[in-house]
Protein backbone atom coordinates (compact mmCIF):
# COMPACT_ATOMS: atom_id res chain seq x y z
CA UNK A 1 0.00 0.00 0.00
CA UNK A 2 1.13 3.40 -0.89
CA UNK A 3 0.28 6.01 1.87
CA UNK A 4 0.99 9.77 1.57
CA UNK A 5 0.69 12.00 4.61
CA UNK A 6 0.11 15.76 4.46
CA UNK A 7 2.16 16.49 7.25
CA UNK A 8 4.65 19.38 8.69
CA UNK A 9 8.75 18.65 7.83
CA UNK A 10 9.91 17.24 11.01
CA UNK A 11 6.60 16.28 12.86
CA UNK A 12 6.66 14.03 15.18
CA UNK A 13 3.28 12.15 14.09
CA UNK A 14 4.74 12.08 10.53
CA UNK A 15 8.02 9.84 11.70
CA UNK A 16 5.48 7.70 13.33
CA UNK A 17 3.19 6.85 10.69
CA UNK A 18 6.23 6.45 8.38
CA UNK A 19 7.73 3.96 11.43
CA UNK A 20 4.38 2.09 11.37
CA UNK A 21 3.94 2.15 7.72
CA UNK A 22 7.39 0.72 6.62
CA UNK A 23 7.47 -1.95 9.76
CA UNK A 24 4.27 -3.72 8.13
CA UNK A 25 5.81 -3.14 4.18
CA UNK A 26 3.78 0.21 3.03
CA UNK A 27 5.59 3.15 1.02
CA UNK A 28 4.68 6.45 3.21
CA UNK A 29 5.74 10.15 1.82
CA UNK A 30 5.63 13.13 3.09
CA UNK A 31 3.44 15.66 1.20
CA UNK A 32 3.30 19.57 1.45
CA UNK A 33 0.32 21.41 1.21
CA UNK A 34 1.81 24.62 -0.59
CA UNK A 35 2.93 22.22 -3.29
CA UNK A 36 -0.56 20.60 -4.71
CA UNK A 37 -1.72 21.12 -8.24
CA UNK A 38 -4.57 20.34 -9.69
CA UNK A 39 -5.35 19.89 -13.63
CA UNK A 40 -8.76 19.69 -14.33
CA UNK A 41 -9.93 17.72 -17.60
CA UNK A 42 -7.88 14.99 -18.22
CA UNK A 43 -8.97 11.78 -18.68
CA UNK A 44 -9.89 11.23 -14.56
CA UNK A 45 -11.22 14.26 -14.15
CA UNK A 46 -8.45 15.41 -12.14
CA UNK A 47 -5.09 15.08 -11.04
CA UNK A 48 -3.02 16.55 -8.07
CA UNK A 49 0.32 16.66 -7.42
CA UNK A 50 2.23 16.77 -4.57
CA UNK A 51 5.89 17.58 -3.67
CA UNK A 52 7.94 16.83 -1.01
CA UNK A 53 10.53 19.77 0.02
CA UNK A 54 12.41 17.82 2.92
CA UNK A 55 15.37 17.11 -0.17
CA UNK A 56 15.76 19.88 -2.33
CA UNK A 57 18.36 17.82 -4.25
CA UNK A 58 15.67 15.59 -5.09
CA UNK A 59 12.37 17.99 -6.08
CA UNK A 60 9.72 15.90 -7.74
CA UNK A 61 5.76 15.67 -8.64
CA UNK A 62 3.67 12.76 -7.43
CA UNK A 63 0.80 12.18 -8.42
CA UNK A 64 -1.63 11.69 -5.30
CA UNK A 65 -3.85 9.42 -7.36
CA UNK A 66 -0.83 6.94 -7.26
CA UNK A 67 -1.88 7.20 -3.52
CA UNK A 68 -4.16 4.07 -1.71
CA UNK A 69 -4.60 6.23 1.13
CA UNK A 70 -4.01 9.80 2.65
CA UNK A 71 -3.69 10.46 6.01
CA UNK A 72 -4.30 14.06 7.52
CA UNK A 73 -2.00 15.21 10.16
CA UNK A 74 -2.37 19.10 9.59
CA UNK A 75 -3.90 22.22 7.67
CA UNK A 76 -1.19 24.93 7.50
CA UNK A 77 -2.27 28.67 7.79
CA UNK A 78 -3.42 30.45 5.06
CA UNK A 79 -5.75 32.58 3.49
CA UNK A 80 -9.46 31.64 2.76
CA UNK A 81 -8.78 30.75 -0.70
CA UNK A 82 -6.12 28.71 0.24
CA UNK A 83 -7.72 26.23 2.82
CA UNK A 84 -11.05 25.91 0.61
CA UNK A 85 -8.57 25.09 -2.29
CA UNK A 86 -6.98 22.57 -0.14
CA UNK A 87 -10.10 20.82 1.04
CA UNK A 88 -11.35 21.06 -2.23
CA UNK A 89 -8.44 19.06 -3.40
CA UNK A 90 -8.96 16.61 -1.15
CA UNK A 91 -12.65 16.04 -1.63
CA UNK A 92 -12.03 15.41 -5.25
CA UNK A 93 -9.20 12.80 -4.56
CA UNK A 94 -11.91 10.80 -1.95
CA UNK A 95 -14.58 10.89 -4.75
CA UNK A 96 -12.10 9.58 -7.25
CA UNK A 97 -11.25 6.33 -5.12
CA UNK A 98 -8.09 8.02 -2.71
CA UNK A 99 -9.16 7.04 1.32
CA UNK A 100 -8.51 10.13 2.60
CA UNK A 101 -7.99 10.10 6.71
CA UNK A 102 -10.29 12.11 7.96
CA UNK A 103 -12.69 12.70 5.58
CA UNK A 104 -12.04 16.67 4.23
CA UNK A 105 -15.93 17.19 5.44
CA UNK A 106 -15.74 15.97 9.08
CA UNK A 107 -12.89 17.99 9.70
CA UNK A 108 -14.68 20.84 8.62
CA UNK A 109 -16.95 19.61 10.65
CA UNK A 110 -15.23 19.11 13.55
CA UNK A 111 -12.99 22.17 13.19
CA UNK A 112 -15.97 24.70 13.41
CA UNK A 113 -16.39 24.24 17.47
CA UNK A 114 -20.28 25.99 16.68
CA UNK A 115 -21.04 23.23 13.92
CA UNK A 116 -19.61 20.34 16.24
CA UNK A 117 -21.38 21.45 19.44
CA UNK A 118 -24.87 22.16 17.54
CA UNK A 119 -24.52 18.63 15.97
CA UNK A 120 -23.90 16.95 19.47
CA UNK A 121 -26.51 18.90 21.00
CA UNK A 122 -29.27 17.74 17.99
CA UNK A 123 -27.58 14.33 18.49
CA UNK A 124 -28.77 14.38 22.33
CA UNK A 125 -25.72 14.59 23.86
CA UNK A 126 -24.54 16.61 26.80
CA UNK A 127 -22.88 19.81 25.98
CA UNK A 128 -22.00 22.96 28.19
CA UNK A 129 -24.98 25.24 27.75
CA UNK A 130 -23.07 27.52 24.63
CA UNK A 131 -24.18 30.88 23.06
CA UNK A 132 -22.42 32.36 20.32
CA UNK A 133 -23.32 35.74 18.81
CA UNK A 134 -21.02 38.62 17.30
CA UNK A 135 -21.97 41.89 19.46
CA UNK A 136 -21.07 42.85 22.55
CA UNK A 137 -24.07 43.66 24.17
CA UNK A 138 -25.55 40.16 23.45
CA UNK A 139 -22.36 38.22 25.07
CA UNK A 140 -22.91 40.72 28.14
CA UNK A 141 -25.92 39.06 28.70
CA UNK A 142 -24.86 35.90 27.67
CA UNK A 143 -22.30 36.37 30.48
CA UNK A 144 -25.35 36.59 33.12
CA UNK A 145 -27.53 34.12 31.78
CA UNK A 146 -24.68 31.59 31.83
CA UNK A 147 -24.50 31.89 35.93
CA UNK A 148 -21.39 34.69 35.29
CA UNK A 149 -18.47 32.46 34.70
CA UNK A 150 -17.30 31.43 31.07
CA UNK A 151 -14.91 30.29 28.46
CA UNK A 152 -14.58 32.16 25.69
CA UNK A 153 -13.32 30.12 22.72
CA UNK A 154 -12.29 30.64 19.29
CA UNK A 155 -14.50 28.89 17.11
CA UNK A 156 -11.43 27.39 14.69
CA UNK A 157 -9.13 26.43 17.27
CA UNK A 158 -7.08 23.65 19.08
CA UNK A 159 -5.12 22.12 21.97
CA UNK A 160 -6.61 25.14 24.32
CA UNK A 161 -5.18 28.00 22.70
CA UNK A 162 -6.81 31.05 22.70
CA UNK A 163 -9.15 30.33 25.30
CA UNK A 164 -9.88 33.19 28.21
CA UNK A 165 -11.83 32.66 31.08
CA UNK A 166 -14.14 35.31 31.69
CA UNK A 167 -16.10 35.80 35.20
CA UNK A 168 -16.35 39.49 35.66
CA UNK A 169 -18.76 41.96 33.64
CA UNK A 170 -15.88 44.65 33.47
CA UNK A 171 -13.15 42.19 31.84
CA UNK A 172 -15.93 40.67 29.78
CA UNK A 173 -16.84 43.93 27.77
CA UNK A 174 -13.00 44.36 27.26
CA UNK A 175 -12.64 41.12 25.93
CA UNK A 176 -15.55 41.52 24.11
CA UNK A 177 -15.35 44.54 22.50
CA UNK A 178 -11.56 43.56 21.21
CA UNK A 179 -12.97 40.57 19.63
CA UNK A 180 -16.21 41.96 18.22
CA UNK A 181 -13.49 44.69 16.85
CA UNK A 182 -11.28 41.59 15.40
CA UNK A 183 -14.73 41.09 13.58
CA UNK A 184 -14.85 37.43 15.08
CA UNK A 185 -17.78 35.27 16.57
CA UNK A 186 -18.51 35.28 20.44
CA UNK A 187 -18.23 32.15 21.47
CA UNK A 188 -19.36 31.44 24.89
CA UNK A 189 -19.65 28.27 27.17
CA UNK A 190 -20.81 27.98 30.33
CA UNK A 191 -17.90 27.30 32.99
CA UNK A 192 -17.80 23.54 33.91
CA UNK A 193 -16.36 22.98 37.73
CA UNK A 194 -14.54 20.15 36.69
CA UNK A 195 -12.38 17.74 39.31
CA UNK A 196 -9.25 18.89 37.59
CA UNK A 197 -9.27 16.14 34.90
CA UNK A 198 -10.81 15.55 31.68
CA UNK A 199 -10.88 12.27 29.93
CA UNK A 200 -9.55 11.80 26.18
CA UNK A 201 -10.86 9.11 24.43
CA UNK A 202 -9.23 7.90 21.34
CA UNK A 203 -11.75 6.11 17.91
CA UNK A 204 -10.79 4.92 15.11
CA UNK A 205 -13.60 2.99 12.92
CA UNK A 206 -16.31 2.96 15.20
CA UNK A 207 -13.92 1.34 18.07
CA UNK A 208 -11.85 2.52 21.04
CA UNK A 209 -8.01 2.12 20.91
CA UNK A 210 -7.50 3.63 24.45
CA UNK A 211 -8.43 6.53 26.53
CA UNK A 212 -5.92 9.29 28.75
CA UNK A 213 -6.98 11.19 31.95
CA UNK A 214 -5.88 14.37 31.77
CA UNK A 215 -5.05 16.52 34.93
CA UNK A 216 -4.81 20.36 34.91
CA UNK A 217 -1.21 21.73 35.48
CA UNK A 218 -2.24 24.81 38.09
CA UNK A 219 -5.02 26.01 35.60
CA UNK A 220 -8.33 24.79 34.41
CA UNK A 221 -7.08 23.61 30.67
CA UNK A 222 -6.32 19.95 31.15
CA UNK A 223 -4.52 20.02 27.23
CA UNK A 224 -1.07 18.50 27.18
CA UNK A 225 0.11 21.21 25.06
CA UNK A 226 -0.74 23.79 27.89
CA UNK A 227 1.12 21.93 30.32
CA UNK A 228 -1.89 18.70 31.34
CA UNK A 229 -0.50 15.67 32.61
CA UNK A 230 -1.75 12.47 31.29
CA UNK A 231 -2.03 9.17 32.69
CA UNK A 232 -3.52 6.00 31.60
CA UNK A 233 -7.17 5.19 32.23
CA UNK A 234 -9.78 2.90 31.93
CA UNK A 235 -13.29 4.24 30.70
CA UNK A 236 -16.69 3.10 31.99
CA UNK A 237 -18.85 1.76 29.70
CA UNK A 238 -20.76 4.99 30.17
CA UNK A 239 -18.05 7.10 28.64
CA UNK A 240 -17.32 4.55 25.69
CA UNK A 241 -20.76 5.15 24.44
CA UNK A 242 -20.75 8.68 24.70
CA UNK A 243 -17.34 8.62 23.24
CA UNK A 244 -18.45 6.80 20.02
CA UNK A 245 -21.85 8.66 19.97
CA UNK A 246 -20.45 11.84 19.64
CA UNK A 247 -17.80 10.51 17.01
CA UNK A 248 -20.48 9.11 14.84
CA UNK A 249 -22.25 12.06 15.29
CA UNK A 250 -19.86 14.24 13.78
CA UNK A 251 -19.18 11.59 10.73
CA UNK A 252 -15.20 11.35 12.21
CA UNK A 253 -13.78 7.59 11.91
CA UNK A 254 -10.52 8.81 13.69
CA UNK A 255 -11.23 11.19 16.62
CA UNK A 256 -10.47 12.55 19.81
CA UNK A 257 -13.26 12.65 21.60
CA UNK A 258 -12.70 15.07 25.32
CA UNK A 259 -15.32 14.15 28.30
CA UNK A 260 -15.56 16.43 31.31
CA UNK A 261 -17.52 16.04 34.57
CA UNK A 262 -19.85 18.49 36.23
CA UNK A 263 -20.02 18.66 40.13
CA UNK A 264 -22.89 16.35 40.22
CA UNK A 265 -21.05 13.57 38.18
CA UNK A 266 -22.62 14.28 34.68
CA UNK A 267 -20.08 13.53 31.55
CA UNK A 268 -20.34 16.64 29.23
CA UNK A 269 -18.74 15.99 25.71
CA UNK A 270 -16.25 19.13 25.60
CA UNK A 271 -15.21 17.82 22.01
CA UNK A 272 -14.87 15.93 19.11
CA UNK A 273 -11.18 17.00 17.47
CA UNK A 274 -10.69 15.30 13.81
CA UNK A 275 -6.91 15.88 13.48
CA UNK A 276 -5.91 14.03 17.09
CA UNK A 277 -2.56 13.93 18.14
CA UNK A 278 -1.58 10.85 20.28
CA UNK A 279 2.56 11.43 21.45
CA UNK A 280 1.11 11.99 25.08
CA UNK A 281 -1.62 9.28 24.62
CA UNK A 282 1.12 6.96 23.55
CA UNK A 283 3.90 8.13 25.91
CA UNK A 284 0.93 7.43 28.90
CA UNK A 285 -0.71 4.56 27.75
CA UNK A 286 2.38 2.36 26.00
CA UNK A 287 -0.43 1.81 23.00
CA UNK A 288 1.03 1.94 19.11
CA UNK A 289 -1.52 4.49 17.83
CA UNK A 290 0.49 4.78 14.56
CA UNK A 291 0.02 1.12 13.85
CA UNK A 292 -3.56 0.91 14.81
CA UNK A 293 -3.88 3.55 12.03
CA UNK A 294 -2.18 1.57 9.10
CA UNK A 295 -3.63 -1.61 10.19
CA UNK A 296 -7.17 0.44 10.02
CA UNK A 297 -6.41 1.81 6.56
CA UNK A 298 -5.60 -1.69 5.38
CA UNK A 299 -8.69 -3.02 6.13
Amino acid sequence: MRIGLLGNAGSWYVSDLQRAGTERGHTVERLDYPTLTVSVGSERGITAEGRDLTDRQSLQNIDLLSFDSLVIRTMPPGSLEQIVFRMDTLSRLEALGVRVLNPPRTIEHAVDKFLTTSTLAAAGLPVPETLVCESTVEALVGLERLGGDVLVKPIFGAEGRGIVRVSDPDLGQRVFRTLERMQSVLYLQRFIQHPGYDIRILTLGGEVIGAIRRHANHSYKTNVACGGKAEAYDPTPEEVDLALKAASAVGVPFAGVDLLSGPDGKRYVIEVNGIPGWKGFSSATGIDVASHVVEWLER
